[in-house]
């Protein structure tokens, strides 16, 4: 709640964030989008290297579907998607950067909706710069919702719909007080993760940039420091 730091190992490092800057774009579509508001996915939405959702060209998504898919399975096909909806990939990742100067994350840019890297669309990032982006997300009552949601319905492109599902271990792990988190990888990255808890009132956002493996345990243990705490 206050934004003090409790405690960190090279926070203000630059990295390649891989999808912890999906974030950005969430923040961008609630912003800007009625959850309500509908679009029919194109072929070029899908081409796009994944992790998918799966989206279907021609299939109408809503706003909340395609948030669902962005942060629950960090589709990279629902970037593409609500990308296009807000003006379109270059539009959509101005905004992103006008966002991250807006709550303080000055040393953030992304290069790309979904956090993939390439030539001319690299995205760079610190620890410090994560912590404030999802500490600004979270005042967004529908990303928390988002993020704590271990499934959600989302349409088949056969006209039925089906189940996704958190990627989020720590989340489906019941840690007690466990809000949500973002997991990124890209080969640039490395690992990534944001893990977010409150108890009694007290909030805590770990980061965790360039890891050489899985982070969720790590999340863990950062976690129950910071609640030691008191």
């Amino acid at each position: 709640n206050s934004g003090s730091i409790l405690g960190g190992k090279d926070p203000y490092g630059q990295h390649a964030p891989a999808s912890t800057i999906k974030a950005l774009l969430a923040m961008v579509v609630l912003d800007q989008l009625p959850m309500d508001a509908a679009a029919r996915a194109t072929a070029a939405n899908t081409d796009v290297e994944c992790t998918c959702v799966g989206l279907v060209p021609g299939q109408v998504y809503t706003t909340r579907q395609l948030l669902d898919a962005l942060l629950m399975v960090s589709g990279n096909d629902a970037a593409n998607m609500l990308a296009d909806m807000v003006g379109g990939s270059p539009t959509a990742v101005a905004k992103m950067n006008a966002k991250a100067q807006q709550v303080g994350a000055r040393t953030t840019r992304a290069g790309s909706p979904s956090g993939l890297d390439g030539p001319g669309w690299e995205s760079v990032t610190t620890p410090h710069d994560l912590a404030v982006i999802y500490r600004a997300a979270l005042h967004y009552p529908l990303f928390g919702q988002i993020i704590h949601q271990t499934t959600a319905a989302f349409p088949d492109g056969k006209g039925g719909v089906k189940q996704i599902a958190s990627h989020d271990r720590l989340l489906l792990s019941g840690y007690p007080g466990f809000v949500g988190g973002k997991t990124g990888y890209t080969n640039l990255a490395r690992e990534t993760y944001v893990a977010m808890a409150q108890r009694d009132g007290k909030w805590l956002i770990a980061v965790m940039m360039y890891g050489t493996d899985e982070l969720w345990d790590q999340g863990r243990a950062l976690l129950d420091w910071g609640f030691k705490l008191g």
